[in-house]
């Protein structure tokens, strides 16, 4: 007997058919129907199944659920044979179309759990077994949902101990309450589901299993991260839970709500188990679209996993391994390629339960720019609509020379600033600078502001942004939260203050700048397909920003690079799409003493009187991956100044430092802007590419070259365990940030070094312009 048609093709299947004593016959989702001489056909809602072959003209009839397997046999075995009969139902329930049954069974309901992939008679019987209890979250009613399990036939008891799993009603998956249901269902090792059914989009699940899978506070850690815009708020009302919503809602779509929560409790309790079912299933009641949202565990979760996981990683020596480096990865010497790292990393994002809310193209790019966003920078939040709004860099972002590279380095900048952000599990030694002794690193030769800058502070900081803020002198006898990091040239653990390594927004513990604790930038942060891979760009990065304090504040006038020697195409079209904005692009060469190719790519307006100045900057062992990371980082920024106007109107951000930067900066009144027209212009061949093939080569190469400066190499690997992707923060006491800091060093003394300047610029002659991106 052959079978043909459209029938789902993965239906389970069952065993050898029942025993002797039980009645059989086709799934209740199956309606068989015989025509002679052609073949038996099985209708169901899923398509059509065709048996050909006398036998099943004979058993189909013979299926209808009234007899026995043996009956069914010894009927067959008179028209076909014992032996053909028995191969004959045997092949049917070998193709998953037949099983016992019952006759007191409800047919509809078996017929469900069919079509399901159960066996539709146990499932039903199991469901007839179950208990949910129902608990309603204050201001919510339960009655609702119990009546329409009563309706579907699950019983409701009163007892959550006597129910097999408990529905618990909420507005809010991030209401307090939530908290205590989660403990009490761990305590006791009962499943439950949150539901929140009210509003245009309810949400159901995840199934929370204890002893298996994210508990609710790992859940909680992921929404948090997508309610940044609440802050402001939360803090002005005090709320320890979220911001209350209105209501919105139409009773339809409530009771919509609540059947979908009863069909997926049922589903559960019959015995369906599905990957889905340890998602957020949201429903949109307007657009009638649903949506599936991974909810992942995090071992490092304080309520169901282990809290010192965290702690323990990051305050182990940091020992780098042999990663050798993939080809056509794009933004340089990486153990992955762009498509490796997307493919590896892409489910963190996830408009709901994803570290990355969303990735997408930068508003208001030209089309020969690659720029996408990532959501809010955490490097950079702010408890206030201004910080939320207008910041140059409120959003994290990636930039490449193809869509693939920046949806890349945008997954990886945020997920960078989100492990760099201050959880509550980091490792943590409270003593005084004085009481910790040689380990500890005192934070100005980190910070490097100036004895001046800390005796002017309160009038330095009232006219210059935020990011540029002096703290108070730092307290060498008050404790401090201090965090160990691996010092690569000497093998040894040191410590810095916590609030400059991680962010401390996440948890509202954010360094005091009145008291003198030093708070933390993004300056050697990175993200990357391996540690050693971050480590790399986390160290280009300081060399990079190191370079351009170099530049900036003494407006050293610096060689040009000859753009066309780079014979790159990706260069030329960028190239090309600046002049057709009227704008002229070139770039200088702003290598210091490190050796380590840097270059600017600067570019002005040519059709209006304000020029618009941008620039961007890039650091690399190979030139042309610098040349190309400082274009594709000016390429960031156009589109903030693509729609401006010739009446000074049309930015696309307020800021007010590079508003008037762009609307007052120009070559003539910014000379060291331009190429100093007696040095040589620079083209590939200039620099020597340095690099290895193996990403460990190029660990030891920098740490032998920060080690040959009389620096310090130091590391801090801030990966999460649930995220996966490898984090770490460099730090370089003594490279300067590009940042307005003012303290003696190699802000004053390499210039000279070089050869740019015959003696170091006095205090009052540096740049007053700090730089702001």
């Amino acid at each position: 007997m052959s079978a043909a048609g459209r029938e789902r093709p993965d239906l389970p299947l069952p065993a050898a058919p029942a025993a002797a004593e039980a009645l059989v016959g086709f799934k209740s989702h199956l309606r068989p129907t015989v025509v002679p001489g052609d073949a038996a056909y099985l209708v169901s809602r899923r398509g059509v199944t065709a048996l050909g072959g006398s036998g099943a003209e004979v058993l189909v009839p013979l299926l209808d659920g009234t007899r026995t397997a043996g009956a069914v046999r010894r009927e067959a075995a008179r028209i076909l044979g014992a032996e053909d009969a028995e191969a004959a139902l045997l092949s049917l329930a070998d193709a998953g179309l037949i099983r016992s049954t019952t006759p007191a069974a409800e047919a509809e309901a078996e017929a469900y759990w069919d079509l399901a992939g159960l066996d539709g008679g146990v499932a039903a019987a199991g469901l007839a077994r179950a208990a949910v209890a129902v608990e309603a979250l204050p201001g919510l009613d339960p009655e609702p949902v119990a009546r329409a399990c009563r309706e579907s036939g699950i019983a409701v008891v009163a007892d959550p101990g006597a129910a097999d799993l408990v529905l618990v009603l909420c507005e809010d998956y991030l209401s307090p309450g939530l908290a205590a249901v989660d403990a009490r269902q761990r305590a006791c090792g009962r499943p439950w589901l949150p539901v929140k059914v009210c509003g245009t989009d309810p949400w159901v699940g995840p199934f929370f299993r204890p002893g298996s899978g994210p508990c609710w506070h790992c859940l909680a850690v992921r929404l948090r991260g997508h309610r940044h815009s609440e802050v402001p708020v939360r803090r002005a009302l005090g709320l320890e839970g979220p911001v209350p919503r209105p209501a919105a809602g139409l009773a339809a779509g409530t009771a919509l709500a609540v059947n979908l929560a009863v069909l997926e409790a049922a589903k559960w309790l019959a015995g369906l188990r599905r990957p889905e079912q340890a998602h957020i299933r949201t429903f949109d009641t307007l657009s009638l679209s649903t949506a599936g949202h991974p909810v992942a565990r995090l071992p490092q979760c304080a309520a169901c996993g282990d809290p010192g996981l965290v702690a323990r990683r990051a305050g182990a020596p940091f020992v780098p391994v042999s990663r050798p480096k993939a080809a056509a990865t794009g933004g340089g010497d990486r153990a992955l390629t762009p498509a490796q790292m997307l493919r590896t990393y892409g489910h963190l994002v996830d408009p709901v339960t994803g570290v990355v809310k969303e990735i997408r193209q930068a508003p208001g790019a030209p089309e020969f720019v690659h720029a996408y966003t990532s959501g809010h920078n955490l490097a950079m939040e702010s408890a206030s609509f201004a910080g939320l709004s207008s910041g140059l860099r409120a959003l994290s972002g990636g930039k490449g020379r193809t869509a693939e590279e920046a949806r890349t380095s945008a997954l990886c900048e945020a997920v960078e600033r989100y492990s760099g952000t201050r959880h509550g599990d980091e490792p943590v030694v409270r003593d005084s600078l004085r009481g910790l002794g040689g380990a500890a690193v005192h934070p100005n030769d980190c910070q490097l502001y100036s004895a001046r800058q800390f005796a002017e502070r309160e009038e330095w900081n009232a006219r210059h942004s935020r990011f540029h803020h002096v703290p108070a002198p730092f307290d060498e006898t008050r404790p401090t939260d201090w965090t160990p990091v691996w010092s690569l040239t000497g093998g040894v653990r040191r410590l810095l203050p916590t609030s400059m390594l991680y962010f401390g927004r996440a948890t509202d513990v954010a360094a005091d700048p009145a008291a003198g604790e030093p708070w933390a930038d993004s300056n050697g942060n990175a993200a990357g397909s391996s540690p050693e891979d971050a480590l790399v760009q986390g160290f280009l990065e300081l060399v990079e920003r190191d370079a351009v304090a170099l530049w900036w504040y003494n407006r050293t006038r610096q060689p040009g690079v000859d753009l066309g020697s780079f014979e790159d195409e990706w260069v030329e079209r960028t190239r090309h799409g600046l002049r057709r904005m009227n704008r002229e692009v070139w770039a200088l060469d702003l290598t210091s003493d490190l050796g380590i190719p840097v270059i600017a790519a600067l570019s002005r307006r040519t059709d209006k009187p304000a020029e618009d100045v941008l620039f961007g900057f890039g650091a690399h062992f190979d030139p042309r991956v610098a040349l190309c990371r400082a274009l594709s980082e000016l390429g960031q920024l156009l589109p903030a100044v693509g729609a401006a106007r010739g009446d000074g109107g049309g930015y696309r951000i307020t800021d007010p430092e590079p508003l008037s930067w762009w609307r007052g900066a120009t070559i003539a009144n910014q000379p060291y802007l331009a190429a100093d027209p007696m040095a040589q212009t620079r083209t590939p061949g200039h620099w020597t590419v340095a690099a290895g093939a193996d990403l460990l080569d190029d660990v030891r190469m920098i740490t032998e070259l920060v080690r040959s400066k009389g620096l310090d190499l130091l590391v801090l690997d801030q990966s999460r365990p649930d995220l996966g992707l490898p984090v770490t923060k460099v730090v370089v006491p003594g490279l300067r940030h590009f940042w307005a800091r003012y303290g003696p060093g190699r802000l004053f003394d390499v210039p000279v070094g070089l050869g740019r300047l015959a003696e170091p610029t006095p205090y009052d002659q540096l740049n007053p312009v700090p730089l702001f991106v």
